[in-house]
């Protein structure tokens, strides 16, 4: 492969807006945007539908399903979700690439970390300047430059922003699903780590959340009547923790135990939160199994379990459709002048969602940054405009066939 003049003059446009890929990323990311913030989320979508104009689509919001949650209380209450956004440009054309993002961050409303700054070195330091306001930022103007290519009416793409992604994608995973089922390849906008490495295999992950309930009574007069379901939990997470150690590359982390009230009263309510890890299919079949074995038998009588929650994100190894999407990006991005590399992660994302539904992807398209979901949150300025650059060379490549997307979604296939 070789750059071509009329991909020069797309890698031109990029370059030539590098102040304002930045400068919108750092006004995104003064505007909380938490996942249950909804005055935020609302605020984003409406800069993100200006964001998108100047790309002259079909853009829509996309109403996310709903879902539940459980309180600490044991009470399972209706969840509502910000709207989607989709962008979308020729549907019809032969070759579909998708491209996803999130616009939620994991920093609430009446956090302390509100603003972007700039370190000694030089860094940019601000909730969501890397995950993932910075690569929503690279996304569009990627897509801003391919759309001057000639050669653009070859391939249509569709891009979706979803609101949930920090939470596990509970509303628009069926988005993410059907865009996967009918696409050929996925760019997906999770930053890169520091020095530009993307993540190749991720595990698959799931959340859940065990209502332990139990009987009241008085903890001097009436001990014996009781039934506590505090101590219950933590017998069920001690259970759980023993899983870890039992199977290759399966983790799992109980995260917190809720519940309980005065010191003299027998608890009746907890819930255990815990996060699993899985490599593959196998393993996800036996941990769920495992969990739901630990959720049908109480550790005492008098309590009742009741489990909520289940597998999020399937894994998502590096088969032939993924190690071939891998070397054509690696290629083009030594065009760049860009050394690409990859390794496993343990992390989880709407890349997995995608190659679950048969869609081949890169998910750590967006900048160069680190320590993401803390108040050191930063992302290497440099980073917007290389990174957009990478992105629209994989789109013109996917327009001139030389990365062959069909080939991709075919290899794709053949494991399912």
């Amino acid at each position: 492969m070789r750059i071509l003049p009329q991909e020069q003059a797309v890698l031109d446009h990029v370059a030539a807006r590098g102040t304002a890929i930045v400068g919108r990323a750092v006004d995104w990311a003064g505007v909380n945007s938490g996942s249950r913030n909804t005055a935020g989320l609302a605020r984003m979508l409406d800069l993100l539908e200006t964001a998108a104009a100047p790309l002259s689509a079909d853009v829509a919001r996309l109403p996310a399903g709903g879902s539940t949650s459980v309180g600490d209380d044991g009470r399972v209450r209706e969840e509502a979700h910000a709207d989607a956004l989709g962008i979308s440009k020729r549907p019809d054309a032969p070759v579909q690439v998708i491209l996803t993002g999130h616009y939620d961050t994991v920093f609430p409303a009446d956090g302390a970390f509100q603003t972007v700054a700039t370190r000694p070195d030089g860094a940019l330091n601000g909730p969501g300047i890397a995950d993932m306001k910075g690569g929503i930022s690279v996304m569009l103007a990627a897509l801003e430059a391919f759309e001057t290519h000639a050669d653009r009416g070859r391939v249509g793409w569709t891009a979706l922003l979803s609101p949930d992604e920090e939470i596990g994608s509970p509303a628009s995973a069926p988005l993410l699903a059907e865009l996967g089922a009918r696409g050929h390849v996925g760019l997906t906008y999770e930053p890169a780590l520091a020095d530009g490495t993307l993540a190749g295999a991720r595990k698959g992950s799931g959340n859940y959340h065990l209502i332990v309930r139990g009987k009241a009574a008085h903890a001097g007069r009436a001990f014996d009547e009781g039934a506590n379901a505090v101590a219950g939990a933590a017998m069920i997470a001690a259970r759980l923790h023993a899983l870890n150690g039992q199977r290759e590359g399966v983790t799992v982390n109980v995260a917190r135990i809720a519940g309980g009230g005065p010191l003299n009263v027998v608890a009746d309510n907890a819930v255990v939160r815990f996060n699993v890890r899985v490599p593959d299919a196998l393993a996800s079949a036996w941990i769920s199994e495992a969990v739901r074995d630990i959720a049908s038998e109480p550790p005492f009588s008098g309590l009742t379990l009741d489990l909520h929650g289940g597998m999020t994100r399937a894994p998502k190894p590096m088969d032939a459709s993924q190690t071939a999407l891998f070397e054509a990006v690696r290629e083009t991005g030594a065009l760049l002048g860009q050394t690409l590399a990859w390794k496993p992660s343990g992390g989880v994302c709407e890349g997995n969602n995608l190659h679950a539904a048969g869609l081949p992807n890169i998910d750590t398209l967006g900048v160069l940054g680190g320590d993401i979901h803390s108040d050191q949150e930063f992302a290497w300025p440099a980073s917007f405009v290389e990174r957009a650059q990478l992105s629209a060379l994989i789109l013109c490549k996917i327009a001139s066939g030389e990365i062959d997307a069909h080939r991709l979604k075919a290899l794709r296939m053949e494991t399912m």
